[in-house]
């Protein structure tokens, strides 16, 4: 039996050691097309990470001018409580306010709507508590300031004035 087995070819005992070249031709194509992928889904991940980024820094950098905006804002609008019906400058006051927040409505900014709301503080700071005969506990009696928002992100809060339980 021994004989049998070196009975055989030389050549065909030389074949069955050496690879078979196709075989390993479609190993190193799946290896290649597996780099390939991977090296496609990294890049396409790294598109969308640059993009966010990009679209956050541009919300952060308007939200930083708007902030500067909001100041003028709260000084028209004390302007408008402190001027007579009548005052003839009353009118320009109301224009300029007018277009100023139709500026921010577009840009996405939104005021926040405190007086009667629960305090909540991820939009209001309390400047205040006061004891309420009318007013619930928590509930918010007066706002100082108003707070914005500009899409889900807080510009600045509203400074309120919240009642507590007499």
């Amino acid at each position: 039996m021994a004989e049998a087995l070196n009975d055989q070819d030389p050549q065909q005992q030389q074949e069955e050691t050496q690879p078979d070249p196709l075989l390993e031709l479609r190993r190193e194509r799946d290896v290649l097309q597996d780099r390939l992928l991977r090296t496609a889904a990294d890049f396409d991940n790294y598109r969308k990470r640059v993009d966010r980024e990009r679209r956050d820094l541009a919300e952060q950098t308007a939200g930083e001018a708007i902030k500067d905006l909001l100041p003028i804002i709260d000084n028209l609008e004390r302007a408008l409580q402190a001027a007579a019906e009548d005052d003839p400058l009353r009118k320009g006051v109301e224009l300029i306010h007018k277009q100023m927040l139709e500026m921010l409505r577009k840009r996405g900014v939104t005021p926040i709507e405190a007086l009667g709301a629960d305090f909540d503080p991820n939009v209001h700071e309390a400047v205040t508590h006061e004891e309420s005969d009318q007013h619930r506990e928590g509930e918010v009696m007066e706002q100082l300031q108003r707070g914005y928002k500009v899409g889900e992100r807080l510009l600045r809060p509203a400074m309120v004035k919240v009642a507590k339980g007499a």
